[in-house]
């Protein structure tokens, strides 16, 4: 399924582009300046650097969803409960989103290689240690750990691929590889995870990362040049921490409410949750430099593309966790079946993306953002009539290849929506954004969703395995109904908040860039 490909704040006086096109059409991004004193890496030396950075890439948006098709396995072997079992995803998302911003600042300002370089050690060292986890708290630990580091690791390759390829031809490519990578990355995360998790063991869905970072470090020492950006490198400390405790202070209410809302730890986390969120709005306002200008939020189309895009996180990280474990838990299907299984959602969105490219040039984003998710909400509503002897043909393969239609009406647009207008020393703050929301999106929608799932099951009657398999099919079936509402109120948003001309919405008429995720 498609991932966000992670973006964040680019260097002094640089436009960082939207991500490019699997497709071939024109990215829209201009020449940008690389500031004084960087070192512009010329000939083969920087398409070696461009495979380093596509590696990269792969691991950060590989692990997001690597890990779906191991966890009915893992959760027997180290008896994770539910809660603990979506913590496992929404750990790795919550650290990945929350802290991206940030991550784009250090690597701008303490130098690009040396924040690539820590990243790379930090995140092999998290996956081998995660591989190793003896239970469900060492697990989760691990994967937010692994998000911290992956939040240096995704803005430093960026930056560098940006300073690598600066201007002309030569860019487009780069940016059309890194693009392409992102884009099928999560697809080749659930079928790995599936094939190791079947011929090898779960931990290898983790373990897996280790040769990979071994690799890129020699080849990062070697090829890399260091560079960092010119300016104020004041870091905003105070509103990163009030971003984080915040998130987290919010998901974790939303995970506490499985037992009761009502209760006063459930109360306390929440309200905790809007008032440091409030508090990191009011940092923002104040500091000379935000993590997050709030700008960027104001304007009513950028505001629109985010909420949209944190809606098909949900999604994207949320609901579909549910359709890997019904597909293995009620269907038994082995873990490299599952993975293949989800295959046709993401085949559908690729095919369908040059298509909705011309569509886009002639009818403009917003019909697009209005009916992608309606249609992707059917496809839920479709999904949530499967039953404990279904098939995969009849239940579960249609709404995918419905699904994956509705991604691409959405993910073709969203960016290109989300960073139009947005002015050049802001192009990098407003990237970021946009997939964090997807990260952030995905980590309070799978909480609420098991929330839900957790009522549904509590409160099912078993007394047999039938029963059991009956009452976890009414629980996915319930988080499904919960996500087609949440994109319907999506598409009302879009309605409501997307609003303008074709030309006022895109970055130049009808040279777009796609960017699925």
């Amino acid at each position: 399924m498609p991932v966000s490909t992670p973006t964040t704040s680019a260097p002094s006086g640089q436009v960082v582009p939207p991500s490019a096109e699997p497709h071939g059409s024109v990215p829209v991004e201009p020449d940008v300046a690389v500031e004084p004193g960087s070192p512009v890496t010329t000939g083969p030396r920087r398409w070696w650097i461009l495979v380093i950075l596509a590696l990269t890439q792969l691991l950060v948006v590989l692990d997001g969803t690597i890990v779906n098709i191991a966890l009915p396995q893992a959760q027997v072997e180290l008896g994770l409960t539910d809660t603990q079992r979506q913590w496992v995803v929404t750990a790795y998302a919550l650290a990945f989103g929350a802290l991206l911003l940030l991550g784009g600042r250090i690597a701008d300002y303490w130098g690009r290689k040396r924040t690539y370089l820590l990243g790379m050690v930090g995140f092999g060292v998290a996956s081998l240690l995660a591989g190793l986890a003896r239970n469900g708290t060492e697990l989760v630990a691990m994967r937010g750990l692994q998000g911290v580091f992956a939040a240096l690791l995704a803005p430093a390759a960026l930056a560098l691929l940006t300073v690598s390829f600066p201007r002309g031809r030569d860019r487009n490519t780069a940016f059309a590889v890194f693009g392409s990578v992102a884009g099928v990355g999560a697809a080749v995360g659930l079928v790995l995870g599936g094939a190791l998790t079947e011929f090898a063991d779960w931990r290898w869905c983790l373990w897996v990362n280790v040769p990979v970072v071994v690799v890129a470090l020699v080849a990062g020492q070697v090829l890399i040049r260091e560079s960092r950006a010119e300016g104020d490198n004041r870091y905003d400390v105070l509103g990163a921490v009030t971003v984080v405790l915040g998130l987290g202070s919010l998901v974790y209410g939303f995970t506490l409410a499985e037992h009761s809302w009502a209760a006063p730890e459930t109360i306390a986390c929440l309200a905790a949750g809007v008032v440091l969120l409030a508090l990191f709005v009011r940092v923002e306002s104040r500091v000379a430099q935000p993590l997050l200008p709030l700008r960027v939020l104001t304007n009513r189309v950028r505001a629109g593309a985010f909420l949209l895009q944190a809606i098909f996180g949900a999604l994207m990280i949320g609901a579909l966790l549910y359709l890997a474990l019904h597909l293995q838990i009620v269907m038994g299907l082995s873990p490299l079946q599952a993975g293949l299984g989800t295959l046709p959602m993401t085949i559908m969105t690729l095919v369908l993306a040059p298509v909705v490219t011309q569509l886009l040039a002639r009818v403009g984003p917003r019909p697009l953002m209005i009916g992608g998710p309606l249609v992707a909400a059917a496809a839920l509503v479709y999904l949530s009539r499967i039953t404990v002897d279904g098939s995969y043909a009849v239940e579960v393969l249609p709404a995918l290849l419905v699904l994956g239609a509705g991604m691409a009406l959405v993910l073709v647009p969203l960016q290109n929506v989300a960073l139009a207008g947005v002015e050049p020393h802001d192009a990098g703050a407003a990237s970021a954004t946009v997939n964090a929301s997807m990260q952030i999106g995905g980590s309070i929608g799978l909480s609420v969703f098991t929330t839900l799932y957790a009522g549904v099951v509590a409160g099912a009657v078993v007394t047999d395995e039938a029963s059991q398999l009956a009452a976890f099919v009414d629980g996915y079936s319930a988080a499904f109904v919960a996500t087609a509402v949440t994109l319907v109120v999506g598409a009302v948003l879009a309605a409501v908040l997307i609003r303008g001309s074709k030309e006022r919405l895109l970055p130049q008429g009808d040279q777009v860039a796609v960017h699925l995720g």
